[in-house]
Parts: C-alpha cells; structure tokens; sequence
C-alpha cells in the first residue's frame, strides 16, 4: 500500500490525501505550489485545504503577500484512529443492540476459512444463548483454527453460557481432547448414526458443519459451513437436539 492509498484508508479523500503528502514533502507553501506538486486544480485546492485544516493535518500561515499552508506532523494520523476507534467502541453497544433487536425473517449466508470461523465464535458470544451441538467431532481442536479456542471458552465461562453436546460415537472411541474442554453437559450419539456433518444451534442461528471428521471441518485446503439465521428453525432445532439428548445414554 502506497502513501496515497493509505491516507485514502484513513478517511481523507483523493485531493487531500495528494495534497497532505505535497506539504510532507515540500515544506512551507502557497497554493500555487500546492495545486502544481499535487496535480490537484487550483479551485479544488482550497476546499481540500480547509477539510484538512479541520482535521487537524494542515495549518495556514498568514503573511502579507500570500497565505501558506504547512502539514502538521503524521502523528497526528495516530491520533485521528485512535479518535475513531474510541467513537466507535462508545457507539459499539448501542449499535449491536440494534443489530439483534431487529427481526430476522430467514437469512442463509456462508462462512469460509479462519475468518468466517472466528465470525461463527462471534455469533456465539454476541447471541450470549446456550449453544447446543449435534454431531460434532472436535473440530474446534482443529489445527487450523484452535489457537482461537482458548479465548473463545474463556469468554463463553465469562458470560456464562452453557454449552451442550451431541457428540460422534469416535470422540469416545479415540478419547478426544475435546471432551475435556466443554465442560460436563456432553453425550455421544450410537455408533450407527455417525455421518461426516455436524449442527450447532444458538440464538436464532442454525450453523451446518461440512465434511467434518474427527478433530477437523471441512477440507483439507477450506472451512466452509452454512449459517442460518431464523428464530423458527433454531427453536425446532433445539427441540430435534433435546429428543436425541433424552435418547442418548448419561456418560
């Protein structure tokens, strides 16, 4: 990322981001200079002035024959994030609020690889929801994705929300380290009904593990699993899983 385009990513736009570097690099100057080192036209110039100038990024210099202007030093763009980063986590509760307060019809999206995985863990902290899990094989021990667990369950105790799992006969055959990571409310379902996919549902959402196998989600090369958010769905979800969880022996 070239300076340019990292000004842009910081909120300025093309003009003063082009005019913040010319005063960078060309020190104390007039419009003039400016408007020919930046490539910007005179009359956008002073517009772009002022914007940075209520940034904070640029100060004016009044002298008799001509105004100059001088950039402020790039510090002060550490100072702008930081300023946003903090309006952001003010507004933060209200905004997540709104988010999960607002009705839900059917939404069915996909989650792939270690970001959608930590967006799936998100969902599950944000809802703050028991979870429950159907046919799961320890796959949040996977290689690929286990460095988040830790976190991830630490956040879970802290909010306190209960977890329940239906797990594939082989975590009890290979005594998989997972059972000793999800507490006490655990089950394993009969041999005979073991399959490659696995159901968690909390909260309105229902997410569908592909190709899963002991310890691992997805392929080899890629996680993908479907989310699907619908209060309805989870509810019957929730009502499939107590059943199972009645017929499956205590351990």
């Amino acid at each position: 990322m070239d300076h340019q385009e990292l000004l842009q990513s910081l909120g300025l736009s093309k003009n003063e981001a082009k005019i913040y570097e010319t005063l960078l690099r060309q020190g104390e100057v007039g419009v003039g200079v400016i408007s020919e080192k930046s490539g910007v036209h005179r009359r956008n110039v002073y517009d772009s002035l002022n914007r940075l100038m209520e940034k904070g990024l640029v100060f004016e210099i009044v002298e008799s024959t001509e105004n100059k202007y001088q950039a402020c030093e790039p510090r002060k763009l550490s100072e702008i994030v930081i300023e946003k980063l903090e309006a952001v986590d003010k507004a933060l509760p209200e905004l997540e609020k709104l988010h999960f307060s607002t009705p839900s019809t059917y939404r069915v999206h996909t989650y792939r690889g270690k970001e959608g995985w930590k967006q799936y863990m998100r969902d599950i902290i944000k809802t703050g929801e028991p979870f429950y899990s159907i046919g799961a094989q320890g796959a949040w021990l996977d290689e690929r994705v286990k460095s988040f667990i830790p976190s991830f369950l630490q956040q879970m105790k802290a909010k306190k929300i209960p977890m329940h799992h239906l797990f594939d006969y082989e975590v009890k055959e290979n005594n998989h380290p997972i059972i000793k990571e999800v507490g006490k409310n655990y089950r394993f379902l009969p041999k005979k009904y073991a399959t490659t996919s696995g159901i968690d549902i909390f909260g309105d959402h229902v997410n569908i593990m592909h190709h899963q196998h002991l310890g691992q989600v997805g392929t080899d090369d890629d996680i993908t699993f479907t989310v699907i958010v619908n209060k309805n769905l989870a509810d019957s979800f929730r009502t499939w899983f107590q059943f199972m969880w009645d017929m499956c022996p205590k351990n």
